[in-house]
């Protein structure tokens, strides 16, 4: 007897089912710069293609080395333009509020001296020194952002200065009443000037010759990136020629030639331009601006000593030193000149072999003669002749005042030289910056068209 296989039959959904077709992989989305660099690769295969790759990179490059020379001195010449037209103008202004308030400090000392019936001339100087820092604090604080360290001295000096005419206004007016307490208020006014207005108009004239010299630095930085790409433009364009001549035998390629000639143009006029604005704004700082600084540090110690000259009068032994064994008008008065004459011996040094030396000798002709004369007006007002004494100070002829005239003049002669130079040098050197950012610009852009036009006229050859 037969029986059937015992073969089991698989349930209908576990019966194999027809293979599915495995599904190929989408190919990958190349991007745009791989596509570009397969370009590149595929154009560099033929001399055509390496043709036009150089092409592209030597326009490029004088494009480049034109932008950034337009770039870098741009600022390089707005920086000289500050130097001329902003921080040395405010840094001049600085100096001059301090000269001003330390001039009407004198001038107010010397009218009380004079008695109850103060000399017109001396009041009309005392009044012109006032309305002038007055005007120069105004001029500064519409150039300067308020919240800056210039923007404060600046607000110190306009809220402190009504309160210093005020207090000498009182000892005026005591004065001209002959009450003692004048001499009070002329002395109060002093320390507030001394101690107040004078220390923040040195403080602002810092503030201001700091920048100037911030100024001068970024004018005279060198455009390191700026030579270089020059340099590396002019090399790629002789190697394009010389690779030309290389492989044709030919000597020119006129548009290469033409970019060669415009690159170095613009090359030379940025090495010769830069060294000559560099040279020139050196020579505003060293022979210039230091001069300038020495002598308005000179011409203020001398005013800050014949205010300290006249308040000994005025004070007459009431106000002494820390330690009370001298009188500190007369101490003061000392500091000063001799800090004076250190000054003026900087401003001989730095003024050496120029017209600018002549006023400083007379400065210290006049310097010497003037100590000579106080001495003179020490001794007499010491053996207790107080007239006598005052005469010597404040008389019209042979006085310690005819002597510190005679410095304060040819210190202002000395600084109106050094002035003029440094405007001299200063702009020379901003002008010899002057074209050349757009001159570059516009030379690049001439370099590149004249290598398209170059590169070209090799392509066509294979057509």
């Amino acid at each position: 007897m037969t029986y059937p296989p015992n073969v089991r039959t698989a349930p209908e959904h576990e019966r194999a089912q027809p293979p599915v077709p495995a599904t190929a992989p989408a190919p990958a989305q190349r991007g745009v710069l791989s596509e570009t660099a397969d370009k590149v690769r595929a154009a560099a295969t033929t001399e055509p293609g390496r043709l036009q790759i150089i092409g592209a990179v030597l326009a490029l490059l004088v494009v480049a080395f034109g932008a950034v020379t337009a770039f870098e001195i741009a600022d390089r010449s707005s920086a000289a333009d500050d130097v001329v037209r902003r921080s040395q103008p405010l840094s001049a202004d600085a100096a001059a509020v301090y000269r001003s308030l330390a001039d009407a400090d004198t001038a107010a000392a010397s009218g009380f001296l004079a008695g109850a019936q103060e000399p017109p001339d001396v009041h009309d100087q005392y009044e012109r020194d006032i309305k002038e820092a007055s005007r120069l604090l105004v001029k500064a604080a519409a150039n300067t952002d308020a919240s800056t360290k210039s923007g404060q001295e600046i607000t110190t000096l306009n809220v402190e200065l009504p309160r210093y005419t005020g207090l000498i206004e009182r000892a005026r007016s005591n004065n001209r009443q002959g009450l003692p307490l004048g001499g009070a208020y002329l002395r109060y006014a002093n320390q507030k000037m001394s101690n107040v207005l004078l220390p923040a108009a040195e403080r602002l004239y810092a503030a201001e010759t700091g920048r100037l010299g911030q100024d001068s630095d970024s004018a005279r930085t060198l455009p390191f990136f700026s030579l270089g790409l020059g340099v590396v433009a002019l090399a790629a364009l002789f190697w394009a020629q010389r690779r030309n001549y290389r492989r044709t035998n030919r000597v020119f390629n006129h548009g290469l030639l033409v970019a060669t000639a415009a690159s170095t143009v613009v090359l030379l006029w940025l090495a010769v331009g830069h060294t000559v604005a560099r040279s020139q704004l050196h020579d505003a700082d060293a022979n210039g601006q230091q001069s300038l600084d020495v002598l308005n540090h000179a011409r203020i110690d001398s005013l800050k000593a014949r205010a300290n000259e006249n308040l000994t009068l005025v004070a007459r032994g009431a106000v002494l030193t820390a330690d009370g064994k001298s009188d500190k008008y007369e101490t003061d008065y000392n500091t000063g000149m001799k800090a004076l004459g250190e000054e003026l011996g900087k401003a001989g040094k730095l003024a050496e072999g120029t017209p600018g030396s002549e006023p400083v000798k007379k400065a210290v002709s006049a310097v010497s003669e003037w100590q000579s004369r106080h001495r003179a007006a020490r001794t007499t007002d010491d053996s207790g002749d107080y007239e006598g004494a005052l005469k010597q100070i404040i008389g019209p002829k042979k006085t310690t005042g005819e002597s510190f005239q005679r410095v304060d003049d040819a210190l202002e002669q000395a600084l109106a030289y050094e002035q003029d130079e440094f405007t001299r040098a200063a702009k020379d050197g901003r002008g010899a910056l002057w074209g050349l950012p757009a001159g570059a610009a516009a030379l690049a852009a001439l370099a590149a068209v004249a290598t398209i036009v170059g590169v070209n006229r090799r392509l066509s050859e294979y057509r």
